[in-house]
Parts: structure tokens; sequence; C-alpha cells
């Protein structure tokens, strides 16, 4: 017998969305004002991926909480069809229009498989998601739950036209790439992050910020080799290739290893912010890193609340040995000197 096109299945899952799912029209991008002038809707957001396990809901659901207590408008959109254990309540949820479990038992896929499909089913019926945004208060920033697939942002192009679609209703988007901070501790690891993280900048092109996530457990599966500002910072990678096993199959793809960091080293692009749920100022210096990347710029109000949450002056914020000098508290001690030097606080005004 012969199987149906993908396109038919498409019609037929959609079948049952076309209720709900409004036609394209310029709502989403323009509002009227009284005199019956079009004026644009700009909206900002945060595009939040990474790989599986990186701690993404987690993330939205703290991002939410900590802009909200600032006094922005906040609308959180799920666009992973396969997370059930969601943290939060989504104002748009993908799972209205399709779902990965019931891709899987119509067509017989496999979770990645279906996962794509999903994804290729939302660009198809974009008007669905276009309807549900424009339903959303004006001025709402968006903080958008994405799958955590690397197949989406590599090899295949639906994220790639999702975002397309979204920057063009004048949606303005920062990436935001998580990445969970444990593979600091693994050489080769690290590097496929570094990998990972170029290869969907290149391939999302939108404004990138790269987080290290629940850096409170760096070192939960084993010591750092060097500082964790050289992670942050991909600093001169090669050093890494001296800290590989000698066993026989690094030694085997030695030269593959130097050439992978070569190329990460050449784009000279990726770089990462430490970050944890539990520590509110390093979610602040996120949002202020991401705000930077998207244009999103707030009012004195808000920086009032900022100001307040912290309790303290934001100035010293943007120096580069603040940027990890609260994630250090986490890692463990290190070997101590045995003498007077021990007991001293050493900070970027210590000069010996």
């Amino acid at each position: 017998m012969e199987e149906p096109s993908s396109s038919s299945q498409l019609e037929g899952l959609a079948a049952r969305c076309n209720t709900t799912s409004t036609s394209t029209s310029s709502s989403t991008t323009t509002s009227t004002t009284s005199s019956g002038k079009a004026v644009a809707r700009t909206r900002f957001g945060q595009l939040v991926i990474g790989p599986p396990g990186a701690g993404k809901t987690t993330y939205v659901a703290a991002m939410a909480e900590l802009l909200r207590a600032l006094g922005r408008k906040v609308a959180i959109v799920n666009l992973d069809p396969g997370n059930e254990n969601m943290s939060y309540t989504a104002d748009i949820e993908v799972g209205e229009l399709v779902r990965v479990e019931e891709v899987m038992d119509r067509l017989g896929l496999g979770p990645n498989g279906a996962l794509v499909y999903c994804m290729q089913f939302l660009v198809e019926n974009y008007s669905w998601l276009e309807g549900r945004l424009a339903e959303l208060p004006q001025g709402a920033y968006l903080l958008i739950d994405c799958p955590g697939q690397v197949e989406l942002y590599t090899v295949d192009d639906s994220v790639r036209s999702l975002v397309e679609r979204l920057v063009a209703a004048d949606t303005r988007l920062a990436a935001v790439h998580l990445v969970d901070s444990h593979y600091c501790s693994d050489p080769a690891k690290f590097i496929s992050v570094c990998l990972t993280s170029l290869t969907t900048m290149l391939q999302v092109a939108l404004p990138h910020v790269n987080l290290l996530s629940k850096v409170d457990l760096v070192e939960r599966f084993g010591k750092l080799q060097f500082n964790l500002d050289y992670y942050t910072e991909v600093l001169d990678l090669e050093y890494l290739l001296d800290t590989f096993p000698e066993d026989p199959f690094t030694r085997k793809h030695k030269a593959l290893h130097t050439a992978l960091t070569g190329l990460v080293a050449d784009y000279s692009l990726v770089n990462f912010l430490p970050v944890t749920v539990k520590s509110k100022e390093r979610m602040v210096a996120a949002s202020q890193a991401i705000d930077k990347a998207n244009g999103y710029v707030f009012g004195v109000g808000e920086e009032r609340s900022l100001r307040a949450l912290l309790g303290t002056a934001l100035g010293g914020a943007d120096f580069e040995w603040a940027k990890t000098a609260e994630a250090r508290e986490y890692m463990e001690e290190g070997e101590t000197l045995g003498n007077d030097l021990d007991n001293l606080d050493i900070d970027p005004q210590f000069q010996v």
C-alpha cells in the first residue's frame, strides 16, 4: 500500500487546529491609534536554546520571575512539543497544536524524528503561532523555550525559518544558548561545546549570548584544569590539548582536536557568561547582557526596581573580574600556600 506523503500527513494533523489558526495579517506587527494611523508593534525577547538537560525550562521560569519582579510584562512561549515537566505556566503552548507523542503514534517515528517533524509542522502552520502572539498584551517581553535537539540548530532549517518570520514581524530576539557547566571538567566535551555553540550562532543568525548554566555545580564531576575565566572567555584552547589523556584513541585523533580548537579560535566569537538560577546577581548580569544584545531599553521605573532588588549600585558589574567573581565561590577550595598569603582576600585592587 502506498504511504501518504508528508504534505498530506501535515494536512491531516492540521485539521484539528483549523478552528484556532488565524490567517496572516498585519495585526501582529502594527496597531491602530485613535486617529486611525498604524504604528509599529515592536516586541523584544529571548530565544532560549541549548542541548537537553542544560536547564532551559528552569532558566525560563527563573528569568520570568526576575523580570516580573522588576515590573516588566513577560509572556512565556513554549515551543518544545515534548516538554511535559514545566515549572512555569506558558502563555502560548505549542502542545495545543502538535505533540511529539501524537506524531510518534501516528507516523511511527522515533523521539528525535518526531521532534523534527513537529517543528516542521509548526513552520507549515505558522499562522497559528502568529495568531497566538497577536493575542498577547502589547509590549510583552517574550521568553521562548525551544527544544534541545542539536539537529534543529545544525542541519535542520525549521528553527531558523521560525526565527526569520518572527524577525520579519519586528520581533527583536537574542538567542540565549545554555550549556551545562560540568562540561568544563572534560576537555574533549568542552571543545565540542564550543564548536556546537559556534555552529548554532552561525545557523540561527541572531545576536547571541552563551551561558554556562548550573555554575554552582561546575566541579561536581571533577576539578577544573584551569581557572573559570579560562572557560568563560575561551582563552587559548590549544592548552586544553595538553590535558587530554595519553591513550591510543586520543593520539589517533590529535590532529582533529588541534584543527577543531583552531577553528573555534579563528572565529573568536564564542565566550560564556556563568549563571545559576540560585543567584539573582548572576541572573541580573545575564539579563543585562541579553538586553544589550536584543536592543531592549528599560525605563526609569525598572532601573529603580533593579537597584532595589540588588540593594547596590551596578557600576562594577561590567568588569571582567566581576563576571566570574561570585561563581568562583561555588568552586572547591584550591591548594593553600602554607604561609600568611593564605589569609589574604585577593581582589583586583590587591597588589604584590
